[in-house]
């Protein structure tokens, strides 16, 4: 979340914005030659600029001569700017749709090709996916803080003040909450915590609690 408060702040320095709006409006990258006269400022500023946005990822660079000419004598490759493949997301509270989207989608695709239950598909999955985050070698409830869920302790269980599917639960609530329940039932799985997730609806709260268990699993 830091880096990309960091990423979209840059943005916020009035020409360092047109010249990011520029180069993405272009169908091919261009050079900070191009970039200094589409906006009539030295060709030193829109370097300093261009650079800056690329050490942010929110642009990219490749190297090619302009010229056509090759071999001895070309010239040295110019320098040239386009919008870098990293995509930044910011909500508040934070929200997690990307995830449940592919989850969905490979769900279908999965139903497809098997001939089996869309929803059984999209448990498995999702226990699948929060198995993988376990294996970040975490505490859970640093896990849970990562990915949204604003985790507090309220004796020994964890409940969890944010849903980061909230609006498709608000929807689909039998298919999104089942969903939740058994990638936080995975997470638990692989980081061996003394836990047992259990939908537990509560207004304004993920419908998921981590209830605490006498012993850990084995």
């Amino acid at each position: 979340m830091d880096n990309r408060w960091k990423a979209v702040a840059v943005l916020e320095e009035p020409t360092r914005r047109r010249l990011y709006e520029y180069v993405v409006a272009q169908a091919g990258p261009v050079s900070r030659d191009d970039a200094a006269a589409a906006l009539a400022i030295p060709r030193t500023t829109a370097a300093f600029h261009l650079d800056r946005l690329t050490e942010e990822g929110l642009l990219a660079t490749c190297f090619e001569r302009r010229s056509g000419r090759t071999g001895p004598g070309a010239g040295r490759p110019a320098k040239l700017y386009h919008r870098s493949d990293t995509e930044i997301e910011i909500s508040l509270p934070e929200r997690q749709y990307a995830v449940a989207g592919q989850l969905l989608a490979a769900a279908i695709e999965d139903a497809e090709s098997t001939g089996g239950s869309p929803r059984a598909a999209v448990n498995r999955l999702a226990r699948e996916y929060g198995e993988t985050l376990g294996h970040a070698d975490l505490p859970l409830i640093e896990i849970l803080e990562r990915h949204g869920f604003e985790p507090h302790h309220d004796g020994a269980d964890l409940v969890l003040a944010n849903c980061p599917f909230r609006r498709l639960a608000t929807h689909h609530g039998q298919l999104v909450c089942t969903m939740n329940l058994n990638l936080l039932a995975g997470l638990i799985t692989t980081t061996n915590s003394p836990h047992e997730a259990r939908l537990t609806p509560t207004p304004a709260h993920c419908c998921v609690r981590l209830i605490a268990t006498a012993t850990p699993p084995i």
